[in-house]
């Protein structure tokens, strides 16, 4: 009797260890990924860390800094918009920041995984008319990932798509990668 409580704190023990070297190996994964966005937009960890007090999914931490990049406006103003409700694709239109902005180009032949529908409008569409694609914001906050991981590691946009779609954040793809 006394052995199998002993066996089942052991079990306990090692079942809370593991869920803390989990915990840790996101948390620096995370850490990891806010510094290759720091970087790739030239901003500040400072910056960085006051856009995730906002509470943003982390992967909409390098949208908000894309689209101000692009839109001249501030980080904090695209936070609160997109807070109040307004999507993401809401707001890059309001902003001109369009399909045709958004567009990471990959080989013709190259499934898009999650964005195939997308890239069959970027495929049949003139470059001049993708501003007329819309966007969802789940589009928007992909296409935006996927360039910060390839620009940032050296890989083929392809590649960081085909791999996308068996990682559960571009966080975890990110680690996956760095590795």
């Amino acid at each position: 009797m006394q052995s199998n409580r002993l066996v089942l704190l052991a079990l306990v023990f090692l079942a809370v260890g593991a869920v803390d070297v989990e915990a840790q190996e996101r948390e620096g994964q995370q850490d990891a990924y806010f510094r290759a966005v720091a970087e790739f937009f030239s901003v500040s960890s400072s910056e960085i860390s006051v856009l995730r007090d906002w509470r943003l999914t982390p992967e909409e931490v390098p949208v908000v800094l894309f689209v101000a990049e692009r839109a001249g406006i501030s980080g904090e103003a695209l936070v609160t918009l997109r807070r109040s409700g307004q999507s993401w694709s809401a707001l890059g239109e309001r902003y001109g920041v369009g399909a045709a902005a958004l567009y990471v180009p990959i080989p013709d032949e190259s499934p898009a995984g999650r964005l195939s529908g997308v890239y069959e409008q970027y495929r049949s569409i003139p470059p001049g008319q993708w501003d007329g694609i819309r966007l969802s914001a789940d589009d928007i906050v992909t296409l935006v990932n996927v360039r910060l991981l390839a620009e940032t590691l050296g890989i083929p946009p392809a590649d960081v798509l085909r791999r996308a779609g068996a990682a559960s954040s571009f966080v975890q793809l990110y680690g996956e990668l760095i590795r």
